[in-house]
């Protein structure tokens, strides 16, 4: 299987790419290296016979259209985004342009993929979001996917946006799509990625959280925050 991994040089893509890497995947990780990206993480596999990088924006439409003409992704695992609370008060507009129109970008790219390639059942669309658009939890109780969304933050609002194009296009032109809405990553695994390109990530305690919604499943997952380990191996 190949996977497109947007965002594949940050803190978390890294470590997806790692993993996939690990697990005999082929994976080609498009990045375009903003304050967020560090390609040192991904240098333990930066050799590997199945790993392309690809230095492109998610806004640069006729950029995603050559990728996925050229490397015939089975899926795509999207977690390219601005984030960070505080950056997106003091900038919102950042947020908006990468998260919505990029993500936007991305589905029509790769919606035309997918219909030209005679719409193969086993294609995906990976969302990766955050369980920030639920709002506040409280000291107590779990997120659903029955919980409403409540955004607090132009962070939270965009990643809401985006979530409901992705489950748009699903439902309107039958994209098969997962998204899942995770939590903050771990101290823990910061502490085993060197350079740890953005400490400000990091949050004190480890914490885990997936809610994954897909347009062919019926389950309902849940959230609950706890402890666990993410990768960490480099």
């Amino acid at each position: 299987m190949k996977l497109l991994v947007t965002g594949g040089a940050g803190f978390i893509g890294s470590a997806v790419v790692r993993l996939a890497i690990r697990r005999g995947y082929e994976v080609v990780n498009l990045d375009e290296l903003t304050y967020a990206a560090c390609l040192d993480n991904v240098t333990p596999v930066s050799n590997a016979p199945g790993y392309r990088f690809i230095q492109a924006d998610i806004c640069d439409r006729a950029a995603l259209d050559k990728v996925f003409g050229e490397y015939a992704p089975d899926a795509v695992m999207h977690l390219a985004a601005e984030s960070h609370v505080d950056r997106s008060i003091d900038g919102p507009g950042d947020f908006i342009e990468t998260n919505v129109t990029g993500t936007f970008n991305l589905l029509e790219a790769a919606r035309a993929y997918w219909e030209r390639n005679g719409q193969p059942a086993g294609f995906r669309f990976h969302h990766i979001s955050t369980d920030e658009v639920y709002g506040s939890l409280g000291d107590t109780g779990i997120f659903t996917e029955d919980t409403p969304y409540a955004p607090n933050s132009p962070y939270s609002a965009s990643k809401a946006a985006t979530d409901h194009l992705v489950r748009a296009w699903g439902e309107t032109y039958a994209l098969p799509f997962v998204i899942t809405n995770c939590s903050n990553a771990s101290a823990f695994a910061a502490a085993h990625i060197k350079p740890v390109n953005k400490p400000d990530r990091i949050s004190s305690t480890t914490s885990k959280c997936s809610i994954t919604r897909n347009a062919n499943m019926s389950e309902t997952g849940c959230c609950r925050r706890s402890t666990s380990k993410t990768d960490s191996t480099r």
